[in-house]
């Protein structure tokens, strides 16, 4: 099994095992890269370097260099700071000074549009670094903030963790048909502490809320704009609505729950059968129940096949006839209590 990622973290905040290997350099004067390899992070901090005369050891950097780079850095930002400072208010002292008759009422604090995933990503980010209770989501596709990869993974990973450090609890609701399923619950196993996951076969556009204090939504198909609510009505009226949605959902970790079939008709296909008797064509039920219209055709051919059907007209007839919409088998459904406050 791989070991876990290292988690990224800056010198202040030194893990113990870096704490460790640094000490042990600084007294023998230098470590095999072997040695040093649990805590890479001395690498990338600077406290350790190649040694000249053999690329395989490391040598330590002496601590009063490395604490005047430290210091030096931190002076940098904070001059950084102060000179981003005087130029915003050098821009906005004579806007202030403007008649705000035709500008927006301060109440549109409470709605705000995010433009650009580096814009969308700084909002959630701050955000979720805010969070003292709880985080839930709703994930049918990739993150709200049009993460991607390997290292975007890695990012929300430590984001999520965080959270759970506080002593906050993180609930995700997915689609069934999410892709890659099993890499999403390996992603879970990797976390620390009260994080839980759950599927319904329709789920909503993404959403994040914060506490039951802000959420996030996106504003466009195409992910580049995010709307920012922190209305206190509006909040509620999206919690309320994960709440229901979580009651209902299939658990999927910590614990899974096998969903069985019913007379032979799959949990999915009994999903695709509610749509098509509703008269949805197959474009729209791939789309609402997140899959591609090829497999969405595979699956009603099987429906069909099970049914005995030969044509579509009649396939709707022996769904209402087969009774498999009536009732759902017991244990597709476990007893979830409404969420605690």
């Amino acid at each position: 099994m791989n070991a876990p990622p290292h988690p990224h973290h800056g010198v202040a905040d030194l893990c113990s095992e870096g704490v460790l290997l640094y000490e042990r350099a600084l007294r023998e004067g230098r470590l095999s890269a072997a040695d040093a390899a649990p805590a890479p992070c001395l690498l990338e901090l600077g406290l350790l370097h190649p040694a000249v005369d053999d690329l395989g050891h490391l040598e330590p950097v002496a601590p009063a260099v490395a604490l005047h780079r430290q210091l030096n850095s931190t002076a940098a930002r904070i001059a950084d700071e102060r000179r981003r400072e005087e130029r915003l208010t050098t821009l906005f002292e004579p806007l202030m000074r403007l008649s705000g008759s035709r500008t927006a009422p301060m109440e549109s604090a409470s709605l705000r549009v995010l433009y650009g995933n580096e814009q969308i990503n700084q909002a959630i980010t701050e955000a979720m670094d805010e969070t003292r209770e709880e985080l839930l989501c709703i994930q049918p596709r990739a993150g709200l903030d049009g993460e991607r990869g390997a290292t975007a993974t890695e990012v929300a990973l430590r984001r999520d963790q965080a959270v759970l450090d506080r002593g906050c609890r993180i609930r995700t609701l997915y689609q069934h048909t999410t892709r890659h399923i099993q890499s999403i619950i390996g992603q879970y196993e990797l976390l620390n502490g009260d994080a839980e996951a759950r599927g319904l076969d329709e789920v909503t556009d993404r959403l994040i809320i914060v506490d039951r204090a802000v959420a996030f939504l996106p504003a466009n198909e195409e992910g580049t704009l995010a709307l920012e609510v922190r209305h206190p009505v509006l909040v509620t009226h999206l919690a309320t609505a994960f709440d229901r949605f979580w009651r209902l959902a299939t658990p999927m970790y910590p614990q899974a729950v096998q969903r069985p079939s019913l007379n032979g008709v799959t949990p999915r296909q009994r999903a695709i059968a509610t749509l098509l008797v509703e008269g949805h064509t197959d474009a729209v039920i791939a789309a609402r129940l997140g899959m591609n219209i090829r497999t969405a055709r595979v699956h009603i051919a099987k429906l069909a096949a099970t049914l005995g059907s030969e044509s579509r007209a009649q396939l709707g007839y022996l769904i209402g006839r087969s009774g498999i919409l009536d009732r759902e088998p017991e244990q597709d459904r476990a007893p979830h209590p409404a969420p605690e406050r």
